[in-house]
């Protein structure tokens, strides 16, 4: 293990244009590509793997996974490291739960990850959505595995946390599994201003604490490296997500989608995401994935709980 990480990449060129070799896109043309599209589509239903440009877009949908993005395409925030549709949106589907849970079974899945836009035009901010989302599916497939990727539900984060409680309560008992639930606190405090507009490390911190706390409930994080953090600023943040209880985490290279959006900083080479690996596993953190392609919903399957 080297003795440090570079401190800081504020020193090197703020629009990195070529990227390296150990970057390695699968464009997604193996068995179950067509299908996996298929179920997504004929539903009119939307993934995060399109919305937001994923790098491993054809590597999953390929295996026959994909990340569902729930509450529609339009987002009420403006991330700058993000390529989602920003907008006012007036759409809310009632049946969309129903259509998820359906392309799920489908495409035979025994574990599927929600996220979601930020809904902030909506009073539970869409956890209801969430909700719903998970009564079909452990309905329809009482084992499936779940993991939740929401927002931060400002101001009515308890509300979302007790929607979620009465939902895995009111399941029958042997769909009454264990969920996880995720939210990405995506940088450092200092870059907040810059790539986060309209969040607030605090908040996505009370949010992560309050997921940790609740019953059947795991919670889970994810950093995008790239941005020009330093590696102090890196293990500060992970410090703090253990102290809130999170026990699953992320960590994977800033790409960026569009010419719009935030430039890359620095490329952060796989030995690096080696070392934050063996720091986050010392920590105590029970689960964790770091790589330069890896998102916080790449191979969430793996170790699943309950």
């Amino acid at each position: 293990m080297h003795s440090d990480l570079p401190g800081t990449s504020i020193e090197t060129p703020r629009n990195v244009t070529r990227m390296p070799i150990w970057i390695r896109q699968n464009l997604g043309r193996e068995r179950h590509y067509a299908d996996t599209a298929h179920a997504v589509h004929a539903r009119g239903l939307h993934t995060v793997c399109e919305e937001a440009r994923c790098p491993n877009r054809g590597e999953c949908w390929s295996r026959g996974t994909a990340t569902f993005m729930l509450l529609g395409e339009t987002c009420t925030r403006a991330c700058a490291f993000c390529s989602v549709k920003t907008g006012k949106p007036t759409w809310m589907d009632a049946d969309e739960p129903r259509r998820v849970a359906e392309s799920c079974i489908d495409m035979g899945l025994s574990f599927v990850v929600l996220t979601s836009v930020n809904r902030d035009d909506l009073p539970d901010g869409g956890a209801s959505c969430f909700a719903d989302t998970l009564h079909e599916l452990r309905i329809r497939k009482p084992d499936m595995g779940v993991e939740f990727l929401t927002p931060d539900f400002r101001l009515v984060e308890q509300a979302a946390a007790e929607r979620f409680n009465a939902t895995l309560a009111a399941l029958p008992e042997g769909a009454r599994r264990d969920l996880i639930w995720g939210h990405n606190i995506e940088t450092v405090p200092r870059l907040y201003k810059e790539a986060r507009k309209g969040a607030k490390y605090e908040r996505s911190l009370d949010l992560l604490a309050l997921a940790a706390q609740q019953p059947h409930v795991e919670a889970k994080s994810a950093l995008m490296l790239g941005l020009g953090e330093t590696r102090e600023e890196v293990l500060a943040v992970l410090t703090d997500l253990r102290d809130v209880g999170v026990q699953r985490l992320s960590l994977g290279q800033y790409l960026r989608p569009t010419l719009e959006n935030l430039p890359v900083a620095r490329y952060v080479p796989p030995e690096e995401f080696a070392e934050y690996e063996t720091a986050a596993r010392a920590m105590g953190f029970a689960w964790v994935k770091a790589g330069p392609l890896v998102r916080s919903s790449y191979y969430a399957e793996e170790n699943q709980h309950g």
